[in-house]
């Protein structure tokens, strides 16, 4: 049995967890019966109150009596409570104010004994590694505390210390929640249960990774390096000869908590601006490097006073393939464009449906659902009203949520939580969407230009209304220029890969009535202050002289539509 012991465990193991308490029930009992009476005692108060009709009277008191259940119960409680502090739309007022305070206003742990865990770890005396070194942590958090200090070398750093006999606090609970998860399941009206045990798993699995520090250095240098050409974001230094498995030591960070909004101002700095960072960033995690941050909430997130957001503690993170982070371009793609019948499709290839689930029933419940939630405006949209609508779909059809979007949703609400703590009128799409354009129209990548053909072409037909929409989207950002991204379209369409998109595009020239119509107009007026006539016109020539001789004199009769925007029909002619 002494290798079931959760102490000796480096990686989670729901087995030999569950082994281990299985010799062992009455640590798993004690437990179980502490949380329920825990819960049970705050659930009665606030129906006392409401039987007292006391409940504004006695709100602060039950806010307080929350979070202090919660660091009652320990670091997987907590955990809970940080990422409800994100969520302004879900928790009341009083009760987000108490659990922002779970991100780094907890109780410390005695500092000898983080002294001493310092020592142990770097097998050498404080005063041999650092010169100075805070005598009280200047913040703790759920798994750890945080020092302040200085290298004997010179460098401003943090210290990071894990809080003693964490793993078998974490193996307990843990155990209890998939224990607890399997029983819950079958009960619940909504597939979601399904997985539940698979999301405990997952949720154990980051757990075990945040609490090994040498773990959490790499994933730092990993996230410095997919960002170290992007000025805006600020990811600190790790000094390695200064860290082990229960202590961490990185470069220091002076900044702003996101949510201290009014140090932000005063700083010179535009809470606004901080947000488009923050969105972009996180979309690029997903989207560009599939490798993210899945733990952002306020007390891992900083404004710097040079403009930056800083990123720390890397300690949840998680991974993508590349054909989920296609796929997901794809659904954002299909979610906004109303295409549901190719979001059903999206959903099986995300494993949100299993692969023999008949989509054609579920296309129109789509269609209802998710077409009520973004509205007419596609600025309307956030996760918070698609998460309250798609939940009616759960009920009736057969999705799940694989284990692996467990951290994925909750990395992408905590970020709208944050924003929507500093704008209420925030909407994730007015800054996210442009960015999804501008990756598409600009095609970076082999994998993007497919998508930028799937997005423009629809049952053979070429998709004017589309362009324009991507392009008005894009240019919503003021960095967006639409003359370079003209000219990267065009050296594609004439490269060998193009081959296809020429040839759709003389089907689409030739056989397209539209063309003539306002349709090309619209597309003009969107374009013309940034592609002079002289230049859109060298282009076309430039295209046409590459196209095959089939395909140019297909083309050549209908490019006449050129000419009342750029007054030359010799040239082109000629």
């Amino acid at each position: 049995m002494g290798q079931y012991q959760p102490t000796q465990l480096k990686l989670y193991n729901p087995d030999a967890i569950a082994r281990y308490y299985s010799y062992r029930p009455w640590l798993a009992w004690g437990r179980l019966l502490r949380i329920i009476s825990s819960f049970a005692v705050f659930i009665i108060s606030l129906k006392w109150d409401e039987w007292q009709d006391k409940v504004e009277q006695n709100k602060g008191k039950r806010a307080i009596q929350l979070r202090e259940l919660l660091t009652r119960l320990g670091p997987t409680f907590i955990k809970v409570g940080q990422a409800l502090s994100t969520r302004p739309d879900l928790i009341r007022k009083d009760f987000l104010e108490e659990l922002i305070k779970l991100q780094d206003q907890l109780p410390p742990f005695d500092n000898a004994i983080a002294y001493k865990i310092i020592e142990t770890e770097l097998d050498r005396p404080i005063n041999e590694s650092f010169s100075e070194l805070s005598p009280h942590p200047v913040a703790a958090a759920s798994l750890g505390q945080v020092y302040r200090g200085r290298l004997i070398t010179g460098e401003e750093v943090a210290v990071k210390v894990q809080r003693p006999n964490l793993r078998p606090t974490l193996t307990r609970d843990l155990y209890l929640l998939r224990w607890g998860a399997s029983w819950v399941a079958p009960w619940l009206p909504l597939n979601l249960g399904h997985d539940l045990t698979l999301i405990v798993d997952e949720f154990g699995t980051k757990l075990f990774e945040e609490i090994d520090y040498i773990n959490e250095g790499r994933n730092a240098e990993k996230f410095a390096s997919n960002f170290r050409n992007d000025p805006q974001v600020k990811v600190p230094g790790i000094y390695w000869r200064y860290t082990n498995t229960h202590v961490l030591t990185l470069e220091w960070i002076n900044g702003f908590k996101l949510t201290d909004t009014k140090s932000i101002r005063e700083a010179g700095l535009d809470p606004e601006a901080i947000i488009q960072i923050g969105v972009t960033s996180g979309l690029q995690q997903l989207l560009e490097h599939g490798f993210f941050h899945a733990d952002p909430h306020p007390g891992n997130l900083f404004a710097v006073p040079d403009g930056r957001m800083a990123y720390i503690d890397f300690g949840m993170m998680d991974q993508l393939e590349e054909n989920t982070k296609e796929t997901l371009v794809d659904a954002l793609v299909h979610l906004v464009n109303k295409d549901y019948t190719d979001l059903a499709e999206d959903f099986v290839k995300l494993g949100f449906l299993t692969p023999d689930t008949n989509i054609c029933p579920i296309v129109p419940a789509l269609e209802a659902v998710l077409g009520n939630a973004i509205g007419k405006n596609v600025k309307d949209f956030n996760f918070k009203t698609i998460t309250d609508e798609f939940s009616e779909l759960m009920y009736e059809y057969p999705f799940r949520v694989p284990a692996k979007f467990a951290l994925i949703i909750r990395s992408l609400v905590t970020q709208e939580g944050i924003a929507l703590s500093l704008n209420p009128d925030f909407k994730i799409v007015e800054v996210g969407y442009p960015y999804i354009a501008r990756r598409l129209l600009t095609g970076e990548s082999p994998e993007l230009r497919r998508r930028l053909l799937n997005v423009l072409f629809k049952d053979g037909k070429f998709q004017w209304q589309r362009l324009e929409n991507l392009i008005a989207i894009a240019r919503s950002d003021n960095n967006f220029d639409v003359l370079p991204t003209a000219q990267m379209g065009f050296q594609y369409l004439m490269s060998e890969e193009g081959k296809f998109l020429r040839r759709q595009l003389v089907l689409a020239l030739t056989e397209d009535d539209r063309l003539h119509t306002e349709d090309v107009q619209r597309l003009w007026n969107l374009v013309k202050d940034d592609l002079k006539p002289d230049r859109l016109l060298n282009a076309a020539i430039g295209i046409l002289t590459n196209l095959s001789r089939e395909g140019a004199a297909a083309i050549l009769p209908k490019a006449t539509f050129l000419v009342p925007f750029t007054g030359n029909q010799s040239a082109i002619k000629n």
